[in-house]
């Protein structure tokens, strides 16, 4: 896999989320100072971890994407795995964090996480009952 990050777009969104494995995804913009100073702590990551898919989504050029994760503050950092949104969290993160999320995110038994989801979205009942 390519190192460094890829730029996301609602075009590219879902076939990225797709490929499985983990995706870290940066929500920025060019004027937000905090996302100025995380964004080479983001770069330093996705040259030491080229097994992760790292993207960057510009909070101003992606608008509908924004929305979408209902965006507030930047920068967010969205963690996936296998499709899954595993959480999100709003605000620069040092570097010893950043590494602490991916070791946290591959230590993570995915079988289990995809039952618990099965199971909660099996014991909603429909609206109309």
């Amino acid at each position: 896999m390519a190192t460094g990050t890829l730029e996301l777009t609602e075009e590219n969104f879902e076939a990225t989320l797709q490929k499985g494995g983990i995706l870290l995804i940066d929500f920025w913009a060019e004027w937000c100072g905090p996302c100025r100073a995380f964004a080479p702590v983001f770069e330093a990551a996705a040259k030491k971890h080229t097994d992760v898919t790292f993207a960057k989504v510009d909070t101003e050029a992606q608008q509908g994407l924004a929305a979408a994760f209902e965006i507030q503050a930047i920068p967010t950092l969205a963690v996936f795995r296998d499709g899954v949104m595993l959480g999100r969290n709003a605000g620069a993160l040092p570097g010893a964090a950043l590494e602490g999320v991916i070791e946290q995110v591959r230590g993570l038994d995915m079988e289990k996480i995809k039952q618990e989801i099965a199971e909660q979205k099996k014991n909603q009942k429909p609206a109309a009952e």
